[in-house]
């Protein structure tokens, strides 16, 4: 069993985070100075109130609470709103980093969901904190969801279901449910990460004061790892933005602040001039890496697509985390290098799942196409998986068999040099004679943009490597049913 869907589902349940509990706040040391309470008390009721009455200008972008010593000595601050001043630069080694969980259902409530929906609890704090006076973004919008998920008004939340895994009948299935219990992404995780989308976003908009930051990616999807990157989308306007130009000048400006005013809580800032700029960094306080694009926004479309691919159906996460592991142990796990994304992994196994003689996942774009609408207006976009019930399948197969068939597809059955890999046709199309398609070795569609996610893999060494190690790994699945053949279980837990 796993937590509260309603209080982010698919990491640990809410007072939990590696055996530690998080209902008292934690103090974090710096080097050569007491430390500060990194803990925020539970959100009061008038704020939970403005939440669920859709009333986004109510509810501040989670703004920490005022800083206190260990002797209970408050911070000394400005009237400058909340910002990376006050804290104590902080060593890797000595980060104690817990934030507290928040979380905004009640448990009073006595009433339940007609049927089990995809739960999307707090994307609405996480991925949209706040309002700003853009026409992107409603202040006061208020949303109307009916059926599986009642209306946003001052009425509790329902009950919590419970999210279930998938019985293990066999070893190879038991392993790749241990790794994915052990790997999958943590809350505190998540928070760390939220705390520093907050921080960033306030400094960013000292210079862009329309935009928002977004957290995307894996991060939200439901595909995270306790190792993942954290991914970030700055919006600065509604409109297009030059990837090339705009783009790049917007980004040199983010990274000029970070290597300026942010130097003590930002490290190795830098500016990569790929097809879609970004700006990597490592957030010292937390110690996760980070990549910051600009209006990016299919990735905020597609951050939820996956999210809802990832709850209808229990095995649909256990067997994506799998294959990123491995696709990570063997090298084939890194488009800069020239091998496949995350991303590319990720639809290639909700691809395979679809194209099962009995499907265990249906083309969510076919099927609820008012729901991932691709000019959806960006504020709407996170309600798509809450009005969503899960998939029933017929499809009995085991965990253990769909990793097998898995590499058995893309290794006997896939025809590379003719088929497109598409999630939104829920098949395998041909390809199309677009110069973005030609010479390329995998074609995997982008299922808002139809750009290819998979166009990193252009050289033909780096595609025989891909290929070779799914036939390598088919074989040696079906031949000894032990995960650890093809991926050293143990090592991967503790490495994370």
């Amino acid at each position: 069993q796993l937590g509260s869907p309603w209080a982010w589902p698919g990491w640990l349940p809410a007072s939990s985070c590696q055996g530690e509990e998080l209902s008292e706040p934690r103090t974090v040391r710096g080097r050569g100075g007491p430390g500060f309470s990194a803990a925020r008390p539970c959100l009061r009721k008038d704020l939970s109130r403005a939440l669920l009455s859709g009333n986004l200008s109510a509810l501040p972008a989670v703004s920490p609470q005022p800083l206190t010593y260990r002797n209970g000595s408050p911070v000394p601050t400005s009237a400058a709103p909340t910002s990376f001043r006050g804290r104590k630069r902080l060593s890797e080694q000595n980060v104690s980093y817990d934030v507290k969980r928040q979380r905004f259902h009640s448990p009073h409530c006595e009433s339940s969901l007609v049927n089990q929906t995809v739960p999307l609890p707090e994307e609405r704090r996480y991925s949209f904190p706040g309002s700003i006076p853009s026409p992107l973004f409603h202040a006061h919008y208020i949303p109307d969801l009916t059926g599986c998920v009642p209306p946003l008004r001052d009425t509790p939340f329902p009950d919590p279901i419970e999210t279930t895994l998938p019985v293990a009948k066999d070893k190879l299935s038991q392993q790749v449910l241990d790794l994915f219990q052990a790997c999958q992404q943590q809350t505190c995780d998540l928070n760390k990460k939220e705390l520093c989308r907050t921080e960033l976003q306030k400094e960013i908009q000292r210079i862009f004061p329309q935009s928002r930051l977004f957290l995307v990616g894996s991060s939200l999807n439901g595909f995270g790892t306790r190792s993942s990157d954290g991914d970030l989308c700055l919006v600065v306007k509604e409109e297009p933005v030059n990837q090339k130009t705009e783009a790049r000048h917007i980004l040199s400006l983010v990274q000029k602040l970070f290597c300026t005013k942010l130097s003590n809580y930002i490290e190795r800032p830098q500016l990569i001039r790929a097809k879609v700029p970004i700006v990597k960094f490592r957030d010292k306080v937390s110690c996760v890496e980070f990549d910051l694009n600009v209006n990016n926004v299919v990735g905020i479309r597609n951050t939820f697509l996956l999210r809802t691919y990832a709850y209808i159906e229990n095995r649909v996460r256990p067997l994506v985390l799998v294959v990123k592991k491995w696709a990570s142990f063997h090298d084939i796990n890194d488009a800069s290098r020239g091998t496949l994304s995350s991303y590319s992994l990720v639809l290639m196994v909700l691809h395979y799942l679809q194209t099962l003689p009995e499907p265990i996942l249906p083309s969510l774009q076919k099927n609820y196409p008012e729901s991932f609408e691709p000019t959806m207006q960006l504020h709407l976009v996170h309600q798509a998986p809450c009005t969503i019930p899960p998939y029933i399948s017929k499809n009995g197969s085991t965990l253990g068999d769909l990793l097998v068939g898995f590499f058995k597809y893309y290794a006997t059955e896939f025809n590379w040099s003719r088929q497109m890999i598409s999630i939104r046709e829920a098949k395998a199309i041909p390809r199309p004679d677009g110069i973005e398609w030609r010479n390329k070795f995998i074609c995997v569609e982008e299922p808002f943009d139809g750009t290819n996610t998979a166009r990193a893999v252009h050289e033909k060494q780096k595609f025989d490597i891909i290929k070779d190690e799914f036939l390598k790994s088919w074989q040696r699945l079906r031949d000894k049913r032990d995960l650890n053949c093809i991926l050293p279980v143990r090592a991967t837990i503790q490495k994370r």
